[in-house]
């Protein structure tokens, strides 16, 4: 009796998860997994998909407010009047109980990554079951890179928990072993994922071009620029990608889906963030654009008034996800797609490669073609040193504007190794062991293998 109710439990999963496909290939039409034990639901390349935009669905809430906290709290760009995780992370008194410093949900994500990874291979031996891995490896592969740039060192978990003789207290792994599985992760990827889908669907599905892109951005985290030109490269020369005219720049955040956009995580009406919270409601938003923020732009930059409202004197809203003149009040959830990585990141990313390795005229050509849209002069060397004293210093600053608020901030103040320069005059920020978050209280307690980073001890 026991096996049979298990069994129909399945059934009625299954007929859930993939009675809304029959009627459009798009992963939000639906809900998706949203929890449930691996263990006998892998049976049939149904299943096998129903697992992989399982770990889609735990992306959504793994990234619905941190992307912001993470990639923006504690840099210069935005300041705050809200109590909790805004003021703490922007006054720098992270402590283990504040709510970004907790891992959950990317390791939610991982584990769901981690049984997708182990059971595909026994449902199917198809291209089609490497293209689920290859998505499934990338989204791991997502998760590791921000736990690693969030607190360093973290527990490498790649085999799904199973069994209770399985070791559940998992020490911290040095972060260079996990970029290392991250690297492996993202290049089988960019072996074995779709290229194209078609549709709304390359941009919210891992492809080929985002395991790319990604492995971009990690190889220049590791300060490898040769590799990071290499993998740019591929995401320049792929036909998917594309930067849109500053007229349509705004609907890259707004609408979605743009021709730029490299990779997306999709909400809709049911699977919501934060965005609105975040940067929307005026007076009440957790975060507004600072005055040095908006102070740092050139005249004539034709992305200012797209950003903020330029006409107020204290502006308390970043409409730049919303669009020019946005004014709606509602706390409701955002339904927008948070763009995580896009053509204009990738394109700076290898421009910064060919600074730090000498290669000055690539660097400003790269520069350059991201100015233009925003129709800004051309810099040469000798202007650019002469406007933020280095070309890497005005790679730096154009990153700050194009890709204000997207979550990018703080990861280029530390991988440039500006963090404490430019934080300490704000918050004092003075110590490198500051530049990660604390471990959260939760994680502590229940896992004693687990040592507090040293700055929070």
């Amino acid at each position: 009796m026991m096996k049979k109710t298990k069994n129909m439990k399945k059934l009625i999963l299954t007929i859930v998860l993939f009675s809304a496909f029959s009627c459009s290939e798009d992963i939000l039409d639906k809900n998706p997994v949203s929890s449930f034990s691996a263990q006998g639901f892998y049976q049939t390349t149904s299943d096998a998909q129903a697992g992989v935009y399982g770990v889609y669905e735990a992306a959504q809430s793994a990234f619905r407010t941190n992307f912001a906290y993470w990639g923006e709290g504690r840099a210069d760009a935005v300041n705050t009047n809200h109590s909790g995780d805004p003021l703490v992370l922007q006054q720098n008194t992270l402590s283990k109980t504040i709510n970004s410093a907790s891992w959950n949900n990317l390791y939610t994500t991982i584990s769901r990554a981690n049984y997708a990874i182990k059971y595909i291979p026994e449902v199917t031996s198809s291209e089609f079951g490497l293209k689920l891995i290859g998505q499934s490896r990338a989204l791991r592969a997502l998760c590791y890179f921000y736990a690693v740039r969030v607190w360093g060192d973290v527990p490498l978990i790649t085999e799904p928990y199973e069994s209770v003789e399985q070791d559940i207290f998992i020490a911290r792994t040095d972060q260079e072993l996990v970029l290392d599985q991250i690297v492996e992760d993202l290049i089988f990827a960019s072996e074995n994922c779709e290229d194209y889908y078609g549709g709304e669907r390359d941009r919210i599905l891992m492809t080929q071009g985002s395991a790319n892109a990604l492995l971009t951005q990690v190889y220049m985290w590791r300060k490898q620029y040769a590799n990071a030109i290499e993998s740019a490269e591929k995401v320049m020369d792929n036909s998917s990608y594309s930067l849109v005219a500053i007229s349509d720049w705004s609907s890259i955040f707004t609408s979605g889906y743009s021709n730029e956009s490299i990779f997306e995580v999709g909400y809709n009406a049911t699977q919501t963030n934060s965005l609105r919270v975040l940067y929307a409601l005026g007076s009440d938003s957790d975060y507004f654009p600072s005055e040095d923020f908006r102070n740092s732009f050139e005249d004539d930059d034709l992305r200012k008034d797209l950003i903020y409202d330029t006409t107020v004197e204290e502006p308390r809203k970043i409409w730049k996800f919303f669009g020019q003149g946005f004014n709606d009040e509602s706390a409701d959830p955002s339904e927008n797609n948070i763009v995580l990585v896009r053509l204009a990141d990738i394109i700076l990313l290898k421009a910064e490669a060919h600074s730090n390795l000498g290669e000055t005229e690539e660097a400003l050509t790269l520069l350059n073609v991201i100015r233009t849209r925003a129709g800004l002069p051309n810099l040469d060397e000798a202007t650019a040193i002469t406007m933020y004293g280095d070309v890497a210093s005005a790679i730096l600053h154009e990153r700050s504007i194009e890709l204000s608020f997207e979550g990018h901030r703080w990861f280029d103040l530390v991988r440039n190794g500006k963090a404490i320069e430019v934080m300490n005059p704000i918050n004092g920020l003075s110590e490198d062991a500051n530049l990660v978050w604390p471990i959260y209280e939760d994680a502590l307690n229940r896992n004693p293998s687990l040592e507090q980073n040293s700055f929070y001890q």
